[in-house]
């Protein structure tokens, strides 16, 4: 009878201590909502900020360049504009159609230029019109070969230079940007952007 008590207090405590194991708290996380335009820089790698500022100012440095004033262009005929390949050869994963989102926006917003749709877009708006031809009420039918043709192209790579030592870390960004008359395939315009971080942080990787 002893023995049989001793058993149960050994059982009690065993599972005891399983349930105090299988109830260990997960770790905490905590989420707020910040301002989309609120520059934070956590690993120091290429980011949402630099993808804007360097869109921005680039754009802005070609936009104000004496090609388009001394060109064919006036106020009534503003150059029309579309992006070519935008070419990733860092090290990292980049999003590279952001920063042709921002490209974008910016050639838009200066109100300089026009912008029309990029290679992929088009093959879709293609598609669209072919099934119209087929499908859609005669009223409605949208035009075949009825599209703007881009006047200018632009084109570039995004690349970097990593130099590090113990702990720190000094990451070279360098954007370059080309526009490009697609009729003579003449370069009229060079634009160089350029980004340096420091970061000094304990126990990162690469």
């Amino acid at each position: 009878m002893k023995n049989s008590g001793l058993l149960l207090t050994a059982l009690t405590v065993s599972a005891l201590a399983i349930a105090g194991c299988s109830s260990t708290e997960p770790a905490k996380r905590t989420v707020s909502r910040i301002e989309t335009d609120k520059q934070i820089d956590l690993s120091g790698k290429w980011n949402d900020t630099d993808s804007k500022l360097v869109a921005e100012e680039i754009i802005t440095d070609a936009l104000n360049s004496p090609w388009l004033e001394s060109s064919d262009y006036t106020t009534e005929k503003k150059p029309v504009v579309t992006v070519g390949t935008i070419t990733n050869k860092t090290a990292e994963h980049i999003d590279v159609s952001i920063f042709i989102k921002d490209i974008q926006r910016s050639v838009i917003n200066s109100q300089k230029a026009k912008f029309v749709a990029a290679k992929p877009q088009k093959e879709e708006l293609r598609d669209e019109r072919r099934e119209q031809q087929k499908y859609s009420r005669e009223e409605t039918v949208k035009q075949m070969a009825a599209e703007t043709g881009a006047d200018i192209m632009l084109q570039g790579q995004i690349s970097s230079i990593i130099d590090r030592y113990e702990n720190q870390r000094v990451i070279f960004y360098q954007v370059d940007l080309e526009a490009v008359d697609i009729e003579s395939g003449e370069i009229i315009w060079q634009g160089q952007k350029k980004i340096k971080k420091f970061i000094d942080q304990d126990n990162w990787q690469l």
